[in-house]
């Protein structure tokens, strides 16, 4: 099995080695092509007006001037050219990729670009506990990261569908076991910005996330990191929204 590592925390992140060692327990065949620099945040955008620059670091070893995307599209349509990955693994991301992290999230757009070429694709997320003085915030991952890759090839990708895997920020064998879980939906007024100013007293500002107690929805992603179980849950490309797609229709019926 061929294997294509890329992330968004950059090509010299401490996940990405997490990562590299969970694949390295499937195979011996990984390539990486990820970001020069820290993409975090970059969603499922790709670079239109500035050309890709590709440099080659070590043996099966790439970085990118560009994004999650970007790396994706590079190992797929150039580096691999010639014997496409067979799988594509897209993190470990540093923090979690939960609720509307989702649409945010360059290390779930990874995984999205590779499904999108057709390559069966995997995001993983190590969630931290701020609270925790852990001596490996990715413990939880290196651990358990390739049985729970395993088993989500074993069970096969559909068409157009990717998984999202999301490990708690706990030490390794505290871990409560395995969640489907559903995308869960956090309290949005806990998005907020920061007014700062400068030396020179000119404003600059912060996007900020709150630190209030979240409601997690049983069956979601919130709620299985509450608990301590790794969460997977299954995305997917169509957004169509179906429960209303009768009523709009209706609604243009004599348009």
């Amino acid at each position: 099995m061929r294997i294509l590592l890329t992330n968004d925390d950059g090509i010299h992140a401490e996940g990405l080695e997490a990562l590299e060692q969970i694949a390295r327990e499937l195979t011996d065949d990984v390539w990486v092509v990820a970001p020069e620099t820290d993409q975090s945040g970059a969603s499922h955008s790709i670079s239109l007006s500035d050309p890709l620059r590709l440099r080659q670091i070590g043996e099966k070893r790439f970085a990118v001037r560009g994004t999650p995307s970007d790396c994706v599209i590079m190992g797929v349509r150039h580096v691999l050219y010639d014997a496409r990955p067979d799988l594509i693994l897209s993190g470990v991301n540093r923090g979690q990729n939960v609720a509307e992290d989702v649409t945010y999230s360059g290390t779930i757009a990874g995984a999205i670009e590779g499904t999108l070429l057709g390559v069966p694709s995997i995001a993983l997320s190590q969630n931290y506990d701020r609270t925790r003085d852990l001596e490996d915030m990715y413990a939880s991952a290196r651990v358990h990261g390739a049985e729970v890759v395993r088993r989500v090839i074993k069970a096969g990708f559909a068409p157009d569908r990717l998984v999202n895997v999301n490990f708690p920020g706990c030490a390794p064998e505290e871990v409560q076991g395995v969640a489907v879980s559903s995308q869960g939906k956090r309290n949005q007024e806990l998005l907020r910005i920061e007014k700062r100013e400068d030396g020179r007293g000119q404003p600059y500002f912060w996007i900020a996330f709150g630190r209030a107690p979240v409601e997690a929805g049983e069956g979601t992603d919130l709620a299985a990191i509450r608990d301590r179980r790794i969460s997977v849950t299954p995305l997917k490309i169509d957004l169509t929204d179906h429960d209303t797609f009768d009523g709009l229709r209706a609604a243009f019926a004599d348009a």
